[in-house]
């Protein structure tokens, strides 16, 4: 029998356990894992005691035999019926795909109303990333993609908080609550440096601070919760 392993990089499930850990999730909450790979965090969940489904564009290298692995392509139809599930998970998988509308809105046909979407992304936003983008043009976690290789395992989408929330309060969902896995030792170095320098353009240019909060400057992956509107005036 084939291992069951993580595909994100070393840690991300640990540190995604941990804040899952932390919600106090009831155990009777069905849940969707969307992009479930080989079957890590599945195989987590059920052996926690939740009834988890997965799905996955390649269920065919999903290796958890205790669960059933849809065959499912995330940027168009979900095969499954409306109000199926109280929780969808997605471990980066965001990044992997351009199509962010169908996502979110078949995403919330298929979350009962109250229900949330919970997913992890690489922070383009911390300290790190924008030096890296400013040196390299490219964000941290991202690199020149292989313009003929269309696999589904590329960072293809480098998207922003606020370009996260538009487009889920457009399908249906709140606005994100977020959390980072862990602060960037480079980035906090950066922030020592250039922090006061933010705060005195914020305030002479007037401009928005929605993505120069410290979690957001310092953290190395985001942890998003879109909780479902559906149904509420």
């Amino acid at each position: 029998m084939q291992e069951v392993v993580p595909i994100a990089m070393p840690g991300t499930h640990q540190k995604f356990l941990a804040y899952f850990k932390s919600l106090n999730i009831d155990k009777q909450t069905r849940i969707l894992d969307v992009g479930a790979g080989h079957g890590a965090f599945t195989k987590t969940l059920h052996k926690m005691g939740y009834e988890v489904v997965a799905c996955d564009l390649f269920p065919e290298i999903f290796n958890y035999k205790e669960v059933e692995c849809i065959k499912t392509d995330i940027t168009s139809h979900f095969p499954f019926p409306d109000n199926s599930f109280d929780m969808a998970i997605a471990i980066e998988v965001s990044e992997h795909i351009n199509d962010h509308e169908v996502f979110f809105k078949e995403l919330n046909r298929i979350i009962k109303p109250g229900g949330a979407l919970y997913l992890s992304t690489p922070n383009i936003l911390s300290l790190k990333s924008r030096l890296r983008f400013l040196f390299q043009g490219f964000y941290y976690s991202f690199k020149p993609l292989e313009i003929n290789n269309h696999d589904g395992l590329q960072h293809v989408a480098s998207r922003t908080l606020d370009q996260y929330n538009y487009i889920a309060v457009k399908n249906g969902f709140s606005q994100a609550e977020y959390e980072i896995d862990r602060r960037q030792s480079t980035s906090a170095w950066l922030l020592v440096l250039l922090g006061p320098w933010m705060w005195l353009h914020a305030v002479i240019k007037r401009v928005p601070t929605i993505h120069n909060t410290k979690k957001l400057l310092l953290g190395r992956l985001l942890f998003l919760c879109f909780r479902n509107q559906k149904g509420r005036a």
